[in-house]
């Protein structure tokens, strides 16, 4: 089919995010109506994968699969998020930003570069005519995805499976992957979109190379900014005078997975440097035993 704004899609994609975070930051803001945040989010990633395979047209099998890959992840998230958020109520994300138009307002516009930016390397496949035969590199970023996306559906169900449970009620989460990862649903979701990225490789040539941001704008979108700080800083405010808190968060990694018995016997530098457990991450724990 034609090219469409241009050849890659990115004007395209960009235009049709912009747009569909528009259209929900109007509902929420009117109806005062959060509920749909996250199902506006993981459903972008859908419609953009669909949707850029579909105007393409070439139907080459690796776009299929990965598109495939997108929409699978995409609405099984979606429908998770908007179950959950349905029974809980409401989101504390938006308490200080309903009566706030300009945060709210930003945290939209955050919201669509995020659902685009991630989205490149299978905009950039789902755009090319380049077809090579199945390559290493498919077959192991198809795997990197099937770990990544049953790591992170198996975290959210047994964390919804504790909460939901009255004896857990003032707990936090340490059971199934949550004893091997104090954020495994992260994990997952790291690891799914560099699985998707590595099965791009294939058909990438120059400039394309770039769309390497998307999974590295993810990693540290969570490690920095919105996934790992606000949650530990929230757990550390809740817990953090517990003492069976303490030696959790001392013995269980902060996003790969290991075994507690391995993680608390590693030396504090190397946790830092090779498994992502930075200082910051401790910031409102109280100080007494800390040995940063």
């Amino acid at each position: 089919m034609a090219t469409v704004l241009d050849s890659h899609f990115l004007a395209l994609t960009a235009i049709v995010t912009l747009g569909y975070q528009i259209f929900f930051f109007i509902i929420t803001a009117l109806l005062k109506f959060d509920k749909v945040t996250d199902f506006a989010g993981s459903t972008n990633f859908v419609i953009i994968a669909v949707l850029t395979l579909i105007i393409k047209g070439s139907w080459h099998f690796r776009q299929v699969v990965l598109t495939s890959l997108v929409v699978i992840w995409g609405l099984r998230l979606a429908i998770f998020l908007l179950m959950r958020i349905l029974q809980w109520g409401e989101d504390r994300r938006f308490d200080e930003m309903r009566s706030n138009l300009g945060k709210l307002a930003v945290f939209w516009i955050f919201q669509a570069v995020w659902v685009w930016t991630v989205s490149l390397p299978v905009t950039v496949v789902n755009a090319s005519d380049r077809d090579p035969s199945v390559r290493a590199e498919d077959i192991i970023g198809w795997i990197m995805w099937s770990v990544g996306i049953s790591f992170e559906a198996a975290a959210d169900q047994q964390k919804l499976s504790f909460k939901n449970s009255p004896e857990n009620r003032g707990k936090w989460c340490n059971v199934g992957v949550w004893k091997y990862s104090r954020h495994p649903n992260y994990f997952g979701e790291i690891f799914l979109w560099w699985g998707i990225f590595v099965a791009s490789t294939p058909i990438l040539e120059g400039a394309e190379w770039l769309v390497i941001l998307g999974p590295i704008f993810l990693t540290l979108l969570l490690l920095f900014v919105s996934g790992l700080p606000l949650l530990e800083e929230s757990a550390d405010k809740k817990f953090g005078n517990v003492a069976a808190y303490r030696i959790y968060k001392e013995t269980t990694s902060p996003l790969i997975p290991l075994p507690q018995s391995v993680y608390g016997n590693l030396p504090l530098w190397f946790k830092a440097i090779f498994l992502f457990e930075f200082p910051f991450y401790s910031r409102s724990l109280p100080q007494e035993g800390l040995n940063w």
